[in-house]
């Protein structure tokens, strides 16, 4: 047995023809669906990045406990648990994020990895002097690229000056990280496709901003233009014209048809070896983005509407064969460790809260009644699949208590600062720290990511979520499941306070 996971960063959902867009150029999206199992409702998970793949090493959620960072050492890593079993596991991709800080530990999970620079402020190529940049950037970002005062010393995370200066050397297709990442996937394949036992993930960070390719994709999607440059948003409330809104959707959409191209290559290389007979493919992403809907960009920010949190998500399972179908059950990024571990006939770990999907895919039987999403220190979410649910703090303006829980003590680009750690208490071991006490660290907030106010949904009647309802008895329902949930992870006490919610008897 084999599997394959293709995994893009910022999929959107609502951009792709299988979920009904019927204006973005992506066939091979279309074929896919034609070829696997796709799933209606995909949820996220821990938000975002580097939470979403924690989630898909351990297959248990992460944000109510910790914020972006590192694998922990108390953590079970599928790829890890797959390699101990005679699983060989190999990792391409271009995602700079497993390369900082607060990434630390993920890729060399695996038996074998590849790594391909320059996605957007990747600390690549070397320059003292600041780049060109077009005089019409609209980019609020762009303040980083001033001169900056003599003997101030640049660092990684400079990222929009960076990102100029890798641009200047990706000026064709195939020096693209993208390309790079699938080319070395499709290498990789070919290599073993006669061999047994093995796991393939290819991860390449395209469509994640900045939504930057080659003419030849935005080709496709003709249309005029004359305002500034602009193919990276910053996370903020929507301040530019309507002209300038479509444009960027443009840009988007563009870069979408470029990873539609290379999972292309992938469909054609297991029709080429016949590798749909005992191969697992999995497509899937870790987040949606807001390109203008609820007058928001990006993600974090704003709390996380379907364009965010629903996300698509496809499967090929060789044991059911069952291609061409959709499933209406619960999914969530948690769920693919979980499937993989019971593809291979290993064993999943008792923390392990995701469920192998297989029966899923094979009848569409049953998995939960309802998921949990967010992000360290926003909304705590739930949807049941109809209503989705985001409560707030009880105090906003201060959103506490709040802590970490970590022996890993790394943010996204740099280390905890020394200030944050003159007062760190060690916590008793939670349920799944393997008997281990953690550092308990006061948190700050998060990316901005102030959660002001609590809203209920219903899909059903409002499924672009425009109007938020008041209806007493489902708030109280979603409520009460979502502090069963919460407490089901084992979540620390202080996020029951933090959203006012009673602490239920142990599950």
């Amino acid at each position: 047995m084999r599997a394959v996971m293709v995994m893009f960063d910022t999929l959107n959902r609502h951009m792709l023809p299988p979920y009904g867009c019927d204006w973005t150029h992506a066939p091979n999206f279309t074929r896919l669906a034609e070829r696997t199992v796709t799933f209606e409702n995909c949820y996220v998970g821990s938000m975002p990045c580097m939470p979403a793949r924690r989630e898909l090493h351990t297959g248990r959620y992460n944000f109510l406990h910790r914020s972006w960072g590192p694998l922990e050492p108390f953590d079970d890593s599928m790829p890890e648990d797959l390699s101990k079993n005679g699983i060989y596991t190999h990792l391409s991709t271009d995602h700079q994020h497993y390369f900082e800080d607060g990434g630390a530990s993920y890729h060399t999970r695996y038996d074998s990895w590849d790594f391909h620079r320059g996605q957007e402020g990747d600390a690549w190529i070397g320059q003292v002097a600041d780049p060109e940049v077009p005089e019409n950037l609209n980019r609020t970002s762009s303040s980083n690229l001033r001169p900056l005062p003599q003997g101030t010393k640049r660092r990684n995370g400079d990222t929009s000056r960076q990102d100029w200066i890798n641009r200047t050397v990706l000026d064709s297709e195939e020096k693209q990280p993208q390309a790079k990442t699938f080319n070395a996937g499709l290498d990789f394949i070919r290599r073993n496709h006669e061999e047994d036992n093995w796991f393939l993930q290819v991860e390449t960070f395209d469509p994640h901003e900045p939504f930057f390719t080659q003419q030849k994709y935005k080709d496709l999607y003709p249309h005029e233009y004359n305002s500034k440059l602009f193919d990276w948003p910053s996370y903020r409330e929507v301040e530019e014209t309507p002209e300038e809104v479509q444009h960027l959707r443009y840009e988007y959409a563009a870069l979408l048809s470029m990873c539609d191209e290379y999972l292309g290559k992938v469909l054609d290389l297991m029709d080429e070896l016949s590798m749909w007979e005992d191969t697992m493919l999995i497509v899937c992403t870790d987040h949606g983005f807001l390109l203008g809907e609820h007058d928001w960009w990006a993600k974090i920010v704003p709390p996380f509407y379907n364009e965010v949190a629903h996300t698509p998500l496809f499967i090929w399972d060789p044991r059911s064969r069952v291609a061409g179908a959709r499933r209406t059950q619960l999914a969530q990024m948690i769920d693919l460790p979980a499937t993989l571990l019971e593809f291979f006939g290993v064993e999943r770990p008792l923390d392990v809260e995701g469920i192998p999907l297989g029966d899923v895919i094979a009848t569409d039987a049953p998995t939960r009644d309802a998921v949990l999403f967010g992000v360290h220190g926003g909304h705590v979410n739930i949807t049941d699949g109809r209503f989705v649910y985001m409560r707030g703090p009880v105090d906003p303006t201060y959103n506490l208590p709040l802590f970490n829980y970590t022996l890993m003590p790394n943010h996204m680009r740099d280390r905890f600062g020394v200030d944050e750690l003159q007062d760190i208490q060690l916590a008793e071991p939670f349920t799944f720290t393997k008997g281990c006490r953690t550092m308990k660290v006061a948190s700050r907030q998060v990316f901005g990511a102030v959660p002001r106010y609590t809203m209920l949904f219903d899909l059903e009647s409002d499924p672009g979520q425009e109007r938020p309802i008041d209806n007493v008895a489902e708030e109280a329902r979603l409520s009460a499941r979502m502090a069963e949930l919460m407490q089901a992870n084992n979540a620390p006490p202080e996020q029951f306070e933090r959203l006012g919610l009673a602490v239920p008897e142990a599950i």
